[in-house]
């Protein structure tokens, strides 16, 4: 099977920065686009960010010119670096990779658990 384990969220505050990771294992032959989600209390989930395997990204107008999204295509891993953080960033931040499986040879979007992003002011 084909897990995504996130990890870097935490308590930080405002002008503040992380990084979150999203790594990708299992029967991989590649994946193709990544991005990141994020959800906030009683609001619906939303894209922050997506790069394609071309590297070619997308940023949420709300984010732009503070967060950076990559990939590390060897290691099957995609990063979103969060600098000048404000308290409405704070929520639950989810990785999404769309990716071709070897057992059998499948396409499959997969989620990551989430990993909690709260800002303080």
């Amino acid at each position: 099977q084909v897990q995504l384990v996130e990890s870097g969220g935490g308590l930080v505050q405002a002008g503040g920065s992380l990084r979150l990771s999203c790594a990708a294992s299992g029967s991989i032959i590649i994946t193709n686009a990544m991005g990141w989600y994020r959800q906030a209390p009683g609001k619906q989930r939303e894209l922050v960010s997506s790069i394609i395997r071309g590297g070619n990204t997308k940023y949420a107008d709300s984010v732009k010119g503070r967060f950076t999204i990559s990939r590390d295509n060897a290691k099957n891993t995609v990063y979103l670096q969060m600098d000048s953080l404000k308290p409405e960033d704070t929520a639950v931040y989810y990785c999404n990779i769309d990716l071709v499986t070897t057992s059998p040879m499948r396409r499959l979007e997969v989620w990551g658990q989430g990993t909690l992003v709260t800002v303080s002011s």
